[in-house]
């Protein structure tokens, strides 16, 4: 018999309680890309090598993420077997490394790139063991046959991979893609790619030894996450935004810091902090500005990021409210790099209901140059996807994801708002 059902017979509370229950699903938790993969038994030998070089471990703070993946039959054949067989596992990683996408593709996403190809950016480029931007990859569509080839961008690079097939997808965090071949980045050392052991710095102290970050460095201190930030250094590294006493001195009167919540001024603090190390080269010519932080790690794909982008001149951080500047470099040894910047990066998150008044301050940016605020980021309505004009070819990895977050949480407020009027009318 079938079942149909009519508008008058839900009360407006029973409406509201649905969309309350729609709309609070949790974003996605962390992956395990080696659970994802052995439901695939043709990328047991692969998975195999994420494990073995601790790659894995990385990925499960990564959102979102592409990762081409080489089948056993095409990881047995040389070369690709050659390059398991002989390469030490700091360059194996590596070369791993080269093979994940900091950004989520449909495989709908992949029948738009333009002819012409579009630069996307690796977990390999955030190393910093790369020049310049060979820790990219280029991908191209023939338009004839739909066939996708990723290599590195660099002119004649002898190395390249086909897309084979989409493998799994996860919207809007996670797709893995099997190609038919590992890829070698241009100009790559394969037996000198660099044994790293993790630095052991004391941030505290290097903050100390920086003279006028004394507030910064006390704060770390007496939250206890300072000992999770050293604990980051190993894997992708960490990069730290640091505040100078100066900037908490700035603070307007509505912003009291120390009185918050000491798992929100935890929040805070990691709002300050990239998982992955950038020296101030890879800063002033990111691919990507909208960065997550590892506040976002805690709260959500999303959430807690921060758009970086290069002003005049200077990096500038924008985090909705509050435009920063970088103002020198504390300390910058892979892979750990600090940053003195001219704001307490605040979240909007937590502060954007009552958001401060932050003004700018002459001497606040690098000698020689002058901040002007960041671009605003385009509205989800306004922003091009892969199908948009060739200024696409620049847009940021995770970038999608960001617009389609908000625009999932825009449609979502409008939802509310409709039903809840249909609610108070059938009431009356």
């Amino acid at each position: 018999m079938a079942i149909s059902f009519s508008i008058s017979h839900f009360t407006p509370l029973s409406f509201f309680y649905l969309l309350l229950l729609s709309s609070s699903l949790s974003p996605t938790a962390a992956l395990n890309i080696t659970t994802i993969l052995s439901s695939f038994q043709n990328f047991t030998s692969f998975s195999s090598l994420l494990t073995s070089t601790s790659v894995a471990s990385d990925l499960t703070r990564r959102d979102p993420i592409t990762l081409l993946a080489v089948p056993n039959s095409f990881l047995s054949v040389s070369p690709s077997s050659d390059l398991t067989r002989r390469l030490p596992p700091s360059s194996l990683g590596d070369i791993l490394r080269y093979h994940i996408l900091l950004q989520y593709f449909s495989w709908d996403d992949l029948l738009q790139i333009p002819p012409s190809g579009i630069l996307v950016t690796t977990l390999l480029q955030t190393t910093g063991r790369v020049h310049s931007n060979f820790g990219a990859v280029n991908i191209t569509r023939n338009p004839v046959t739909n066939t996708i080839t990723i290599q590195s961008p660099a002119p004649y690079s002898p190395s390249n991979a086909t897309v084979l097939s989409l493998v799994k997808t996860l919207p809007y965090n996670i797709t893995i893609l099997a190609v038919n071949s590992l890829i070698v980045p241009f100009d790559f050392n394969l037996m000198a790619s660099e044994t790293r052991p993790p630095l052991g710095l004391n941030i505290t102290k290097a903050l100390i030894d920086g003279h006028n970050f004394n507030v910064a460095a006390s704060m770390l201190s007496a939250s206890g996450v300072v000992e999770e930030f050293e604990a980051d250094e190993g894997g992708a590294g960490i990069t730290l935004f640091v505040p100078t006493d100066a900037a908490f001195a700035d603070l307007p009167g509505n912003v009291r810091l120390q009185s918050l919540p000491a798992d929100k001024k935890s929040v805070v603090l990691k709002f300050h902090v990239l998982h992955s190390y950038y020296p101030l080269g890879s800063l002033e010519s990111i691919v990507n500005p909208v960065q997550p932080t590892l506040a976002t790690e805690d709260n959500g794909a999303g959430s807690f990021t921060l758009n970086i982008s290069r002003v005049n001149g200077s990096v500038a951080i924008d985090t909705g409210i509050v435009q920063a500047s970088v103002t020198q470099t504390v300390f910058d040894q892979n892979p750990v790099a600090i940053f003195g910047v001219s704001k307490v990066l605040l979240p909007r998150e937590i502060f954007g209901k009552d958001p401060p008044v932050v003004t700018s301050k002459p001497g606040n940016a690098v000698v020689g140059t002058s901040v002007q605020p960041p671009e605003v980021s385009p509205s989800p309505e306004n922003s091009p996807g892969l199908s948009g004009p060739a200024s696409h070819l620049s847009s940021p990895p995770g970038f999608r994801q960001e617009i389609k977050s908000d625009g999932e949480r825009y449609r979502v407020q409008r939802c509310i708002a409709a039903l809840c009027c249909i609610g108070l009318y059938l009431v009356i």
